[in-house]
């Protein structure tokens, strides 16, 4: 086999960076003698030779992608350069088609370079380079493959990301030594590991999971990350996914907390699913940790119990199990609260779009479910939404609803509430009360466009007037990611979010206008941080306090994307409500096996 080129350890990136500053021109094909892996790749996002052939590349192949529709293999130059920010390793793209190579053999390939979007440029990710419409040689099998970089915090900076004041990075140099994505990027496509890999995010559906490379940054209670701000994402997580057929070897099934022992390793692809993935060619050993999912306690005759659970798109066609489990989850995990403010309840027909907004059967399923568990004859009230406008699953027809103990709560009903008239604050006796109960909180606004409607009821617990707001704040979709190639990402969808919160919080002080000494909690999944904006406008000017600052750091997540635990469930209350104690029951998020994607969570209340 010919010895390879070797060159000045600096030639690659010159070359790279003068074709990138237009200072010198590209071919239209270029001999491997010209052109090897780390000139392709060029020492920003986008390839100098983007849009170009490319002949006669060299490398061996370290993995190869045998199923799907973007089957190819990962091809690694075995004489790198001596720049950081140049990536050694490139993917060969030969669509639907399973490539004739394997792992270990020496090949030149010639081929197009492309730089591929996951999810179309539009979707603001960044970018892959890759070889498409290919052709190679086998010159050799059985060859040593290159030595995988190792990923571990010493390694990995602290810093995510450039700031391009909200522009595209692609252009800008990598400094893979100072940003987080730069250091990923410069290594796309080449052998990387891990090793006794802590998981940060449970084994979805899509057969992958999370893990970090720093095992001592911003653990939760539990054994994950905590997402506490905007400027520190925790930038050792990375996903991993298997190129293993799992008729060798099953994908492993992980909560958060376990371990992926030994060592993990695969080329670093890049993906719309979560970003930079480690294609794993080798699995650590799964080492459980055993977690538990947890129970609070059951509140004293003296506390009301309000809870707010997101149910996850519950219609009556979901199987009969989910049923079961969210009732066993409520009247076991959650000790059988109060109040119930439930989140995506879908219509009696779930995503069949023919008009149908009523709910009935849907909650009628899951107090049957939870009368069978041993749970308390809930009733609900809930208000019917126009058809097709509060958004989720289209057809689906979302909505909040209350579940309540009739046996330990009253339901004040007031006539007067529907889809469209808002409920006010009134005074009645020298106290507050709702025009309407349940009543919509300003569904006539623009802010809920697309959006669930509040739903404010009013109950009474041992003599005490109780208003609960139950809220499903706006998705955030649409919003760039935290890899996204804009940085910082736009989070255009909190516009919409702080507006929603901004009516609620009038709303609680009209009803604190009307009776300073009101009692009312505002709970749902208000699909937001408690640093947000959003939160902020919502508790601005002290009508509302959140409860999740009050637990410690560590508690305040109950939601888990792209490995990361955050808070998106929320329960605040005003400031007559004292005497509290607030707990997220950690029965789904972390686990591979769940009911729904958040967590419940519970306010004891002593009046």
């Amino acid at each position: 086999m010919p010895t390879p080129l070797r060159r000045s350890a600096t030639v690659g990136s010159l070359v790279a960076a003068a074709l990138a500053a237009g200072l010198l021109a590209v071919p239209q094909s270029a001999s491997a003698a010209d052109v090897r892996i780390h000139d392709i790749q060029g020492s920003t996002r986008i390839s100098p030779f983007a849009g170009r052939q490319v002949d006669g590349v060299p490398g061996v192949v370290t993995a190869v992608r045998a199923f799907g529709s973007a089957r190819g293999f990962w091809l690694q130059d075995p004489e790198p350069d001596a720049d950081p920010a140049t990536s050694e390793g490139i993917f060969v793209f030969t669509g639907s088609v399973t490539p004739s190579v394997a792992v270990g053999d020496d090949v030149r390939v010639s081929g197009t370079v492309t730089e591929y979007y996951p999810g179309g440029e539009a979707a603001g990710l960044q970018s892959v380079t890759q070889l498409t419409k290919a052709a190679w040689t086998v010159r050799s099998s059985g060859n040593a493959l290159p030595a995988p970089v190792v990923l571990k915090a010493s390694e990995l900076p602290g810093r995510y990301a450039p700031d391009a004041h909200g522009g595209s990075v692609e252009k800008l140099p990598l400094k893979p030594g100072k940003y987080a994505l730069d250091r990923f990027e410069s290594l796309e496509g080449m052998r990387v590991s891990v090793k006794d890999a802590p998981v940060v995010g449970a084994t979805s559906a899509y057969k992958d999971l999370w893990v970090t490379a720093d095992p001592r940054h911003d653990r939760t209670a539990r054994g994950g990350v905590l997402y506490g701000a905007y400027d520190d994402p925790n930038a050792a997580r990375v996903k991993v996914a298997s190129l293993i057929p799992y008729a060798q070897r099953s994908f492993p099934v992980a909560n958060v907390g376990d371990v992926l022992t030994g060592t993990t390793t695969g080329p670093l692809d890049y993906d719309n699913h979560g970003g930079y993935t480690l294609q794993a060619t080798e699995l650590g050993t799964l080492a459980d940790k055993g977690l538990k999912r947890e129970t609070t306690r059951k509140q004293r005759d003296d506390e009301l119990a309000v809870a707010t659970y997101n149910v996850e798109n519950l219609s009556p066609k979901a199987p009969q199990a989910k049923f079961d489990r969210l009732a066993g989850a409520l009247v076991t995990n959650l000790a059988a609260p109060d109040v119930v403010a439930l989140e995506e309840v879908q219509d009696d027909n779930g995503t069949t779009d023919d008009g149908t907004v009523a709910a009935g059967q849907t909650l009628r399923k899951l107090t049957d479910a939870i009368r069978a568990a041993g749970g308390p004859a809930y009733e609900w009230r809930q208000i019917d939404p126009v058809n097709d406008k509060d958004g989720g699953q289209p057809g689906g027809n979302i909505r909040t609803a209350f579940l309540f103990n009739p046996a330990r709560v009253s339901f004040d009903d007031r006539p007067g509430g529907d889809s469209t008239t808002a409920v006010r604050a009134v005074r009645e006796g020298g106290k507050a009360a709702l025009s309407a109960s349940p009543g919509r909180v300003a569904p006539a606004d623009a802010a809920w466009t697309n959006s669930r409607k509040p739903l404010a009821g009013q109950f009474t617990f041992r003599g005490q007037r109780v208003f609960v707001v139950a809220n499903h704040f706006n998705s955030k979709g649409g919003d760039q990611g935290l890899d996204s190639r804009f940085q910082p990402p736009a989070r255009s969808s909190e516009i919409q979010r702080t507006q929603q919160a901004r009516l609620v919080n009038a709303f609680v002080k009209d009803l604190l206008k009307a009776d300073r000494r009101a009692n009312v909690i505002v709970a749902g999944d208000l699909n937001d941080y408690q640093f947000s904006p959003a939160l902020k406008a919502l508790t601005a000017g002290g009508a509302l306090t959140d409860q999740v600052t009050k637990l410690p750091k560590k508690e305040r997540y109950g939601y888990v994307f792209q490995g990361n635990s955050q808070v998106l469930d929320h329960i605040l209350t005003s400031s007559h409500v004292r005497r509290t104690d607030y707990d997220i029951v950690h029965i789904n998020a972390e686990f591979a096996d769940q009911a729904s994607d958040h967590d419940p969570q519970v306010l004891r209340w002593r009046p």
